[in-house]
């Protein structure tokens, strides 16, 4: 079986358990995705369809191998057991099962240029009696040695647009006629953004 699925992020929701309690979720589409390749202990899938006239030559012919019509438009390795499957075939949500642990990686939203207060959190600097340096970040490197700006300070800049693993999310619904599945918290990314899933083994970050 197959450790994880190419999916979407559709959106934010929230279920009710049967003791009325309100859980906030994720809702992905996960797969189905199609087996291109089968390694020794992975193997390929392939998410979505490319147009042909998008497609290289090398990947129509690499999906025609496995009797795809079409290339898919997203190929990631997941680790599998490799009796478990060959080219061709179908992996669904079905993999996973309610209450089972995640991991979710996914690119942030980017955020552009941004500065300090908003991009690490900061204090920020006094905010009345004249000050004018409310969100500037101050002094920012040692007045003696080493007198230099120390690597990997935290400065204004690019924010957002990063690759991001969220750990430990736990699985509170699988909708196999949909395929959806539907994940306790926030994931990375903006709606119909591209996920990994891939299963975890370990204490749930809500635990």
């Amino acid at each position: 079986m197959a450790n994880g699925l190419i999916g979407r992020k559709l959106g934010m929701t929230r279920v009710f358990t049967e003791d009325g309690a309100s859980i906030p979720v994720t809702v992905i589409e996960a797969g189905p995705c199609r087996v291109l390749q089968v390694k020794e202990d992975a193997v390929q899938l392939g998410f979505g369809a490319k147009l042909e006239g998008r497609a290289t030559r090398a990947e129509l012919g690499h999906a025609k191998a496995a009797t795809l019509e079409a290339a898919p438009k997203i190929l990631k390795e997941f680790g599998a057991n490799q009796q478990a499957y060959k080219p061709g075939d179908t992996v669904t949500v079905g993999i996973f099962a309610a209450g089972e642990l995640v991991k979710v990686t996914g690119t942030s939203k980017g955020r552009g240029f941004q500065g300090m207060v908003h991009r690490y959190g900061a204090g920020g600097g006094p905010a009345s009696h004249g000050n004018t340096r409310h969100r500037k970040p101050g002094s920012i490197s040692p007045g003696t040695d080493p007198s230099r700006v120390i690597k990997g300070k935290r400065m204004p800049g690019h924010m957002g647009a990063e690759r991001h693993t969220e750990l430990g999310l736990r699985v509170v619904k699988v909708d196999a006629e949909r395929n959806l599945l539907f994940v306790r918290g926030a994931v990375p990314g903006a709606k119909h953004g591209i996920l990994l899933v891939n299963k975890q083994h370990g204490r749930s970050r809500h635990d």
